[in-house]
């Protein structure tokens, strides 16, 4: 089977919830000996492009670039458009499209009769940093996925139920994964940052007013702790609100912004953490919460469906939006350490059962195989009855 990947930024990276998921499914399929083809976005001006199509190993997967113009709300997609116009060539058995944007071109290798796949990581629509053509686009995406894909992936109930009541289109549930993570020191973090073990809360993802930052340092900044609250991630096309938040924080020296990290220093405010903390008003599924769940961290999140489905009863919640039940929350957490405690007891094995990267490597194979098996019993079908109608003809 060969399968090419539509979507992502740049793997292997953590620019985004986009890029782990590939790049995880990626390296497995590739394991299993499956040829699998990434077309990442190399944004740059047009005197610095590079040759489109520029080609390089990573763990077996094979990886494209495919330039893009550098600009906001364009790059994604002028970056699907290229990169389907190269997988037509690619005579892939199946193209799997990441996210509402790059979905919006599905409808090509469709009518070049190659299957096609959607995940829906999330309602990006709803985004609040996109303007309003962009905002536009990203809806064309989704319902040109409902139109055309022949098999469509959402990672929640919630997702789940909008595409059956706004689209009358079944969907497939496929939760993104973790795998088991090996907790460090604080080396690092304490070098740089001078953090120290059950010292800090931690929230940790891209710097966007969905994930509801603001609100959680004028929470925090109301709380009588003398824990830290660390700020972990880099902006998303969303530099003057990162700006803002840092102008927010101001005055207050528990506030410590680190910026985007990746690698030992990721690794090791996992490990650490005395609470992760995560405010989202929107998300597909997200993948740091997981990762914070599958280092045994007590997580605090807001009630979307979202969180609460991936939490269950293993962590805790705060109504959404609403800082005084989010100060409260952490308040309270803060003077009861026996509670964060059990919340990690609990958390630290279960997560793994339901959220594994192999096994939701294999649903994925299993889908593409179905859909691929579909298109050949058609094929088959179709075949036979143009020749009962020649003989009839004759």
């Amino acid at each position: 089977m060969k399968i090419a990947m539509i979507g992502q930024k740049e793997v292997p990276s953590r620019m985004g919830g986009v890029e782990v998921a590939v790049g995880a499914l990626a390296v497995r399929m590739a394991a299993r000996g499956y040829e699998v083809t990434l077309y990442n976005r190399h944004r740059c001006s047009f005197r610095k492009r590079k040759k489109t199509g520029k080609c390089r190993k990573y763990k077996g997967v094979l990886i494209r670039e495919v330039w893009v113009p550098d600009i906001t709300g364009i790059s994604a997609a002028a970056g699907s458009l290229f990169a389907t116009l190269l997988a037509l060539r690619g005579k892939y058995d199946c193209i799997h499209y990441h996210a509402e944007g790059p979905a919006a071109m599905c409808f090509l290798p469709r009518l070049f009769g190659i299957r096609t796949v959607v995940t829906i990581h999330g309602l990006d629509w709803k985004r609040s940093k996109w303007g309003g053509f962009a905002s536009w686009y990203l809806k064309q995406g989704e319902k040109a996925a409902a139109a055309w894909a022949d098999e469509i992936i959402v990672l929640s109930r919630s997702a789940q139920k909008y595409f059956q009541d706004t689209y009358h289109r079944k969907t497939v549930l496929i939760p993104n994964g973790i795998q088991r993570p090996e907790r460090k020191g604080t080396e690092e973090i304490g070098t740089r940052w001078g953090l120290e073990k059950d010292r800090y809360i931690l929230f940790l993802g891209r710097i966007v007013p969905e994930k509801g930052i603001e609100n959680l340092i004028k929470a925090f900044r109301q709380v009588d702790t003398d824990k830290k609250l660390v700020i972990a991630g880099g902006s998303s096309d969303t530099d003057i609100f990162f700006e803002k938040l840092k102008e927010e924080a101001m005055g207050d020296p528990r506030i410590l912004f680190t910026g985007f990290v990746q690698g030992e220093a990721l690794e090791e405010l996992y490990s650490n953490s005395y609470l992760y903390c995560l405010p989202s008003n929107l998300e597909g599924m997200p993948i740091s919460l997981l990762e914070a769940m599958s280092y045994g961290n007590c997580c605090l999140c807001s009630d979307i469906p979202e969180c609460a489905e991936v939490m269950e009863d293993l962590g805790f919640l705060f109504q959404r939006g609403d800082r005084e039940s989010l100060q409260a929350s952490l308040q309270m957490l803060c003077e009861r350490p026996d509670l964060v405690e059990e919340s990690r007891r609990k958390v630290k094995d279960s997560i793994f059962e339901k959220y594994d990267w192999d096994r939701i490597t294999e649903q994925t194979l299993a889908l593409y195989q179905r859909s691929i098996d579909k298109k050949r019993k058609k094929s088959r079908r179709d075949k036979g009855r143009r020749k009962i109608e020649s003989s009839d003809g004759k």
